[in-house]
């Protein structure tokens, strides 16, 4: 491991707002804030709001500077990427964000039923041969379902082709009450404050003229959910971090 990410994993155990519990404590000690976010850390009532998978954070603490009468908590399990967001959210002396490590799967052993109002997905990896890592699949809601309220939000930002198409699909199966749902964000007319915070790689999809797809539904806790049984044409390329598919002349520059 580099010298600079061990500096960053030593500067988050210093960092008031990370929390970071081995599987190991977790199972054995429980994690003492679940169903107590409000009260004992944020000090106040204000909806909670989930940034999953939230990478270097940007989402997170773009949201949480423009409500201040709502709280963000940023989740991934890659500590050297939270980082960026912790470091900043402390240094800007920010009261409404904090930042969780741990797997998504695990969610549910930090939040209590019905602690959490809203879920944002933000980018994350479609997962275009296993549904079961989809963070939209029914198997994903199904965790969501246990933390958040009845009728919760979940939005989903993705340049993936073919993860909007699952989405979409499982969203209409399965009648949830669609908020919004485009494929071309940026040229819908749809785009507010709140959807045009902008994290770093997306400003780069969109360089390599990828459009940006939203969908954001209600959650409720009733419906029996049904996966979609639906042939789905993968996307011809990847994120950065994991390389093309097929070479595309235009983003091969």
């Amino acid at each position: 491991m580099g010298k600079n990410k061990l500096k960053k994993f030593g500067e988050m155990e210093t960092f008031p707002n990370v929390f970071q519990y081995p599987f190991s404590v977790l199972k054995e000690q429980g994690f003492p804030l679940r169903g107590k976010w409000n009260s004992e850390f944020f000090k106040n009532d204000n909806p909670i709001v989930l940034e999953l998978g939230c990478g270097k954070g940007e989402y997170a603490v773009g949201l949480a500077k423009k409500f201040k009468d709502r709280n963000f908590i940023g989740v991934d399990i890659k500590g050297a990427r939270m980082w960026t967001g912790a470091k900043q959210s402390v240094e800007e002396g920010m009261t409404n964000v904090a930042f969780l490590r741990t797997n998504i799967e695990l969610i549910a052993e930090f939040f209590a039923p019905g602690e959490v109002s809203e879920i944002w997905i933000t980018f994350p990896d479609p997962q275009m041969k296993k549904v079961n890592k989809r963070l939209t699949s029914t198997r994903f809601l199904g965790l969501y379902r246990k933390i958040l309220k009845d009728g919760g939000l979940v939005h989903l930002k993705s340049d993936s082709p073919f993860l909007y198409t699952y989405t979409d699909a499982m969203v209409k199966l399965n009648g949830f009450d669609v908020v919004v749902n485009t494929d071309d964000l940026y040229h819908s007319g749809l785009a507010d404050d709140i959807l045009e915070i902008r994290t770093f790689y997306e400003r780069q999809w969109l360089a390599r003229g990828l459009t940006i797809k939203y969908i954001c539904w209600h959650l409720d806790q009733t419906t029996e959910m049904k996966e979609p049984d639906i042939d789905i044409e993968f996307d011809t390329y990847r994120s950065f971090s994991r390389g093309y598919l097929e070479t595309d002349p235009k983003f091969s520059e």
